[in-house]
């Protein structure tokens, strides 16, 4: 499990929803979630900078420090640094991910649209991509906004997350099912 989908609490929620509404109210929507997904990449590839951000032995001056660098680095804008700082000024700097997470959730909602979360055992091509927003907009009658990850584990197939839901049809899963079946004959 990663950090992202750990529970944190509502403070999460309630920092997308603040960052939401400035968003809305500059009328730089769209600019604010290009920012966001740039960041969640920064945060994605790089567990030493979470590490620091949730580690209580670093300031919280320097966490702030170290945010607003880092999206001086990325090229963000001014609103989206603005919000990271402020969220690590009040001592919720490790929680910045599930914050800009949550944001997109709550894009998404407004849009009718959801995002899955797609593990393969492989890179998929972009035509297998495709093919599953397509599946995946018919069942969900919504549009569908794909996140994709590697899992070599797997070993073939692919697992779907989306909201509390989860649509496994990995090799791995479908052979430890078959192995449990095994035991009880």
């Amino acid at each position: 499990m990663s950090n992202q989908d750990l529970i944190t609490g509502e403070a999460p929620g309630r920092y997308a929803q603040a960052l939401l509404e400035l968003a809305e109210e500059a009328k730089s929507l769209k600019t604010v979630e290009k920012d966001v997904a740039k960041m969640k990449k920064v945060f994605a590839s790089n567990s030493n900078l979470l590490d620091a951000l949730g580690n209580p032995v670093f300031a919280t001056e320097d966490k702030v420090s170290v945010i607003k660098s880092v999206a001086s680095k990325a090229k963000v804008g001014k609103l989206i640094t603005q919000f990271m700082g402020t969220a690590a000024e009040n001592r919720r700097a490790s929680e910045i991910p599930s914050m800009l997470a949550s944001f997109e959730e709550m894009v998404a909602l407004r849009r009718d649209a959801q995002t899955a979360k797609v593990t393969s055992a492989k890179k998929l091509t972009a035509a297998e991509l495709t093919k599953i927003k397509s599946e995946l907009k018919k069942s969900l009658g919504k549009t569908v906004s794909v996140e994709t990850s590697v899992d070599p584990e797997l070993l073939g197939g692919f697992v779907v997350k989306i909201g509390s839901r989860l649509y496994d049809s990995s090799l791995k899963t479908n052979l430890e099912d078959l192995k449990l079946a095994l035991k009880e004959v």
